[in-house]
């Protein structure tokens, strides 16, 4: 992989988890324990014993080099720390490659850095060049994104179903004599996820009042004539790619507000998805979401400042792929879109005496327009 970094030799970055997007870009390999990239024009990373069988085989860098080769253990014995040992290893490693002046990313460890800086070398943080790589998705990675959503639809069909062949006793939706529960939904759509080999964390099933609150998770009985918010990040977990959705359903009759409230925000979803393309930037997509809800009498918090807890409270959409958030953003502060990009529109209302309405599909930017991988229906009622 080539870096363009103009004030450095190298790029060097240390994976301390299982969860790191940039690591698993570069490198196409992730491990529980810590291992180190660096990229000096060809790229490489150093592992564990442990691991070196493995990184051979599922990694894509030039060079897989284990700890060993630099006697990791006798280091450890002889510092008698492991972090110490740890940075005698990356010095050893540097000087073999003649490399003094090393880039790392904003969130390279601090106590790893002032080591290395203390043994003379030169360490600037910048921002991570990977990120803005990652904005722009090629073939296999839309594809990767396109099965995680495939997979979340066919979940949130099953759990979508189950709320509307429920009966209604005292306002409750029942399932089986059984009160249905936010609980039940949510494990109906991890079953079905786990048979497509896809997972997602933290799905949000958010019903009534407590839905005013976009990010909050939901529990408890479901009950009807009441707004449920579903939002959930389906991801592959052999291509690690997430996908982003979220619908709102009710079983039974809406109130005249919460009719509203859907329509503006159907219409105003419609309307950044018309006008979305490479070239056009993320702010002018908000802009448009925020235009149409403004003239329909919602508030949004467009060019507001303070705590602003009602009306359309947060952007209108943002990148998704390794990371559940990632560039770019459909923001006030949205770049230029590019074609390859992937990105959310979510536009939502929020309001803390009826509940909330978000709708959310995950497009792929193209030069003439916009590629839609959402294929799930938009129904209010089910």
């Amino acid at each position: 992989m080539k870096l363009t970094l103009p004030d450095s030799q190298a790029f060097l970055m240390m994976s301390e988890s299982e969860h790191n997007a940039d690591m698993y870009y570069a490198s196409g390999f992730l491990a529980y324990d810590s291992f180190i990239y660096l990229n000096s024009g060809n790229d490489l990373i150093l592992v564990s014993d442990m691991e070196l069988g493995r990184a051979k085989k599922e990694s894509k860098v030039k060079e897989v080099v284990p700890t060993s080769r630099y006697n990791i253990m006798d280091k450890i014995r002889k510092n008698k720390d492991v972090d110490a040992a740890y940075c005698e290893m990356i010095r050893e490693l540097l000087h073999s490659r003649n490399l003094n002046r090393i880039a790392v990313p904003y969130n390279f460890p601090v106590q790893l850095a002032d080591c290395l800086r203390r043994a003379n070398f030169e360490i600037i943080p910048v921002k991570s060049p990977l990120r803005e790589m990652r904005d722009i998705k090629n073939e296999k990675e839309i594809n990767a994104i396109e099965y995680a959503q495939r997979a979340g639809e066919k979940a949130l069909s099953e759990g979508i179903n189950a709320i509307k062949n429920a009966s209604v006793r005292n306002g409750v939706l029942m399932y089986e004599d059984s009160p249905l529960k936010t609980e039940d939904v949510r494990a109906i759509i991890d079953r079905s996820l786990l048979s497509y080999n896809c997972e997602a964390p933290d799905i949000i099933i958010a019903c009534g009042q407590g839905s005013s609150d976009p990010h909050w998770k939901g529990e408890g009985e479901l009950l009807a004539d009441e707004p449920i918010v579903i939002d959930m990040v389906p991801r592959s977990r052999k291509e690690r790619y997430y996908s982003d959705m979220t619908r709102t359903v009710m079983h039974g009759t809406p109130s005249e507000e919460l009719k509203s409230m859907y329509s503006a925000v159907l219409d105003s979803q419609e309307a950044a998805l018309n006008k979305i393309k490479a070239g056009v930037t993320g702010a002018e997509i908000h802009n448009i979401v925020c235009d149409v809800l403004e003239e329909r009498g919602y508030e949004t918090s467009r060019g507001k400042s303070g705590e602003f807890t009602e009306g359309f409270i947060h952007s209108t959409g943002h990148g998704v792929g390794l990371d559940v958030h990632e560039g770019p953003t459909l923001s006030e502060n949205g770049k230029e879109l590019k074609a390859g990009c992937v990105v959310t529109v979510e536009p939502g209302l929020y309001y803390k005496k009826i509940g909330g309405v978000r709708l959310e599909d995950v497009v792929v930017v193209t030069h003439s327009g916009c590629k839609n991988l959402t294929m799930f229906e938009k129904n209010l009622v089910l």
